[in-house]
């Protein structure tokens, strides 16, 4: 049950590099630790191509030397395993307060695949769960992975949507440490689509989600 409606800071970037990200992230969050009043915030980029492991991920996903790869590599505080983030994909970064929402981790990753589904759903497209899986997934194949981390109730990190990236990035991982489901895109279905468009719906939808006032900010 939401207590009141909560304004959230919509801060949209084109394409921004994953380091910088983490740390406007890491200080979104503590500022919010340090005073609970803080307006909540959604991040909407797109990255470089970088691949990153979840805390205690399996580096045996990935099918190449860490040590001696050309991709830029990350381990970070987030669940999950590994996966490849890169221009066309859309990413979603909620640094929110989940005193003000449902203090439930289960809760709060239902909420986001919820968003995702649902902007599935205005373009036609019948997005699904998988029990005992987080994320989303479209006619077998999984569109949107979900990985959260989260501190006295304020989170950050957040979902990837496949919009219209080069999938062959994930060739080069098990994505999510899921071996036998393979990875898709919108674009599969949708050969025009692009993130532009995409991101006003997932706004949208996840202000209807968390039923939040959405409030757009050139900088944060």
């Amino acid at each position: 049950m939401f207590l009141r409606q909560r304004r959230c800071l919509l801060y949209n970037q084109e394409v921004m590099c994953y380091v910088e990200t983490l740390r406007l992230q890491r200080q979104l969050q503590m500022e919010r630790i340090n005073d609970v009043r803080l307006d909540d915030v959604l991040i909407l980029l797109e990255h470089p191509p970088v691949y990153t492991l979840g805390q205690g991920a399996n580096p045996e996903f990935l099918k190449f030397d860490p040590s001696k790869s050309q991709y830029e590599i990350h381990r970070v505080e987030r669940g999950g395993e590994v996966t490849y983030h890169c221009p066309g994909q859309l990413v979603g970064y909620p640094i929110l307060n989940l005193h003000y929402y449902c203090k439930d981790l289960h809760w709060y990753l239902r909420q986001l695949e919820e968003v995702l589904i649902l902007t599935l759903k205005s373009y036609g497209l019948a997005g699904e769960r998988n029990p005992g899986f987080t994320g989303v997934w479209l006619e077998g194949r999984k569109v949107a992975a979900i990985g959260i981390k989260v501190s006295r109730w304020i989170t950050m990190h957040g979902f990837s949507l496949n919009v219209c990236p080069d999938l062959r990035g994930f060739q080069h991982i098990v994505p999510c440490g899921i071996v036998d489901k393979p990875v898709g895109s919108l674009a599969q279905w949708l050969p025009s689509i692009t993130c532009s468009e995409v991101r006003s719906q997932v706004a949208k939808n996840f202000a209807d989600v968390f039923n939040v006032d959405m409030i757009n900010v050139e900088s944060l």
